[in-house]
């Protein structure tokens, strides 16, 4: 498997069959092979992924990604998700809704309003699924919205942390 300058990976047919040697059950949706003219892209079978033919793209990397940075893979809840209205309700003080709105500005100035729906999400199927995850990593816990939504435990607030560290 090599994995294109766009970060798509692409398989030819040993990847494939060592794929499906190493987990019979596996479960793809579609797969991008090098090679199309050794497969059938007719087959319709349920343990068997889509084959979609790799083709060499002309576009530049920052047109795929400008094209693709809205894809966002969540429920449709979440995508029209009011999380400016959700971040403001978890506020306790006036100190804190002072804080969060600052925040909530720089994130819409940043147009990072759907990372932010995307990481409730996430924070919502960790809970659900009872995944444990760390208190807080690296620059991230400075920002007190993260807090509010709560992708880590760190206060940034009690602990007088600059949001500046975080949106760099």
């Amino acid at each position: 498997m090599i994995t294109d300058k766009y970060g798509q990976q692409i398989y030819d047919e040993q990847d494939l069959c060592n794929l499906y040697l190493s987990d019979p059950n596996i479960r793809l949706k579609n797969v991008l092979v090098s090679d199309p003219i050794s497969f059938d892209p007719n087959l319709n079978l349920d343990h068997i992924p889509k084959i979609i033919q790799y083709t060499v793209s002309d576009q530049t990397i920052d047109d795929f990604d400008s094209s693709n940075r809205q894809n966002w893979f969540i429920p449709d809840a979440y995508k029209d998700f009011d999380i400016a209205k959700f971040v403001l309700e978890q506020c306790a003080s006036e100190p804190e809704l002072q804080r969060a709105g600052e925040e909530l500005i720089l994130y819409q100035d940043r147009n990072m309003f759907m990372l932010l729906r995307y990481l409730k999400y996430l924070v919502d199927t960790m809970r659900s699924n009872k995944v444990v995850w760390g208190v807080g990593r690296g620059s991230s816990v400075s920002s007190f919205v993260l807090y509010l939504i709560g992708v880590h435990k760190i206060n940034s607030l009690y602990y007088d942390l600059s949001i500046t560290e975080f949106l760099k």
